[in-house]
């Protein structure tokens, strides 16, 4: 649980690089590569500033998520990510207007749950992956010196 700070850092990083990307291809208008170099227009994209603000968000969050990969367990840092999806439905909500109906909010709410409860199978871990990881690979080096 003493990662869950970082771990938070890399799902608002993300969800933050969600809504600059949206805002980005917004104010671009409906993509069309008819009559155009596609690379010209790939690079009109990726140089836009939003776009390219939400790519580099995405880069912090992504080295930030490198760091809590080596420090906890994947099945319990990746399930986190989907509260990027609760933060951009909100965003998106009151940013954008765009619709947030009754089954949104019920999946944003099992979404929350199910994040509880594998927050909560953390409370133990404290470092047990780490373990585990260690005598799996000291096991596997002692048996190919063998």
């Amino acid at each position: 649980m003493k990662y869950i700070v970082f771990i938070l850092f890399t799902v608002m990083t993300n969800a933050a690089a969600q809504v600059m990307l949206k805002q980005g291809m917004m104010s671009l208008g409906p993509i069309s590569f008819e009559g155009v170099n596609p690379i010209v227009k790939l690079l009109q994209i990726v140089f836009n500033p939003w776009v390219f603000l939400g790519l580099c968000t995405f880069v912090i969050s992504m080295a930030s998520h490198l760091y809590v990969l080596s420090k906890v367990e994947l099945s319990f840092a990746y399930p986190f990510l989907s509260l990027a999806y609760v933060a951009v439905a909100i965003v998106a909500y009151f940013v954008f207007r765009e619709d947030l109906n009754a089954w949104r909010i019920a999946g944003i709410a099992f979404i929350c749950v199910g994040t509880v409860l594998i927050a909560q199978s953390g409370r133990d871990l404290s470092g047990h992956g780490q373990e585990t990881a260690s005598l799996s690979s000291d096991k596997i080096h002692s048996e190919i010196i063998r």
